[in-house]
C-alpha cells in the first residue's frame, strides 16, 4: 500500500523522499508519495524520480489496488531496488495550476447549485483551462455572466480553504444534495477527506487545492454549450489579477 502523503492537507509539497517497494521497466512504486494520481477529473502530476545511480521522468501516476504507480520514461542508470531511497520532485508550476483550477471548480459548482439548483455531473481540470457539466440546467448568456460575477465575488472575499478528514456520518449529514456523488464512494471509506471553503462550501474531495480563494485570481468563463437534454457545459480559465 502506498501512503498518499499529500492527504489530507499537504498538497503544497513538491519535493520529498520515500522508499522504493517495486520497480519495473514501466513504473516505480514507493511506500509513500506526494504525486497526485489521476482521478476525480484531475490529471496526474508529472515530475522526476531520482536515486543513487539513476533517475527517470514521471509521465503519469495511477492507483492500482492500493499501490500508486509512477510511470516512468527516459530512465537513466539501473532501476532502484526494493528498499532503496528515492527522491521525488513534482512539477511545481503544473501542480499549482491544478490546485487553483480545482478550487475554482468548487467555487463555480457552489454558485450554480445555489443559484440554479443544478448539480455538477462531471468536470475535467487542466492546467490552462477546465470544464464543468451541470444538470438539470439550461443557461442563457445572462446566466453565464451572473455565474462568472458571483464566482469572482466569492473569490474576492479571500475565504480560507481547509482540507481535513471527517467522519463519514458527519460528511453525509453536512453535504447538500447535488453537491457530491457520495453514493459512488464505497461504504467502507471512512473517514472522508473534505475540502471546505469558509462559510461557503463543504465537499468531499481527494484533489489538490489552494489554501485561500485569494490565490485563484479571476474566473473567466470562455464557453457554454449544451451537452444534451438539460445538461450544460461551462468552460473557464483563470486570470491573475
Amino acid at each position: 500500500m502506498t501512503e498518499q502523503r499529500y492527504l489530507p492537507d499537504a498538497d503544497d509539497v513538491t519535493e520529498f523522499e520515500a522508499t522504493a517497494t517495486e520497480a519495473t521497466d514501466d513504473y516505480v512504486v514507493l511506500d509513500g508519495t506526494y504525486f497526485y494520481p489521476e482521478g476525480g477529473g484531475q490529471p496526474a502530476d508529472r515530475g522526476e524520480l531520482s536515486w543513487d545511480g539513476g533517475s527517470a521522468a514521471v509521465t503519469k501516476v495511477r492507483k492500482n489496488h492500493g499501490d500508486v504507480r509512477h510511470y516512468v520514461e527516459d530512465v537513466e542508470g539501473d532501476l532502484p531496488d526494493s528498499g532503496d531511497r528515492v527522491r521525488g520532485e513534482i512539477d511545481a508550476e503544473r501542480r499549482e495550476a491544478h490546485r487553483r483550477m480545482h478550487t475554482a471548480q468548487h467555487v463555480v459548482s457552489r454558485v450554480v447549485l445555489d443559484e440554479y439548483g443544478a448539480a455538477t455531473a462531471g468536470n475535467q481540470v487542466h492546467a490552462d483551462r477546465s470544464r464543468i457539466d451541470f444538470e438539470p440546467a439550461e443557461f442563457s448568456a445572462a446566466d453565464v455572466e451572473r455565474i462568472e460575477r458571483l464566482s469572482n465575488e466569492a473569490i474576492e472575499r479571500d475565504l480560507e480553504v481547509t482540507k481535513a478528514e471527517r467522519p463519514r456520518e458527519e460528511v453525509e449529514e453536512r453535504t447538500e444534495e447535488g453537491r457530491a456523488l457520495l453514493d459512488l464512494i464505497p461504504d467502507h471509506v471512512d473517514p472522508l477527506r473534505v475540502v471546505e471553503i469558509e462559510g461557503f462550501d463543504y465537499c468531499p474531495c481527494g484533489g489538490t487545492h489552494v489554501d485561500s480563494l485569494g490565490d485563484l485570481g479571476r474566473v473567466e468563463i470562455t464557453n457554454r454549450e449544451s451537452k444534451g437534454e438539460a445538461t450544460e457545459r461551462i468552460e473557464y480559465e483563470l486570470r491573475r489579477t
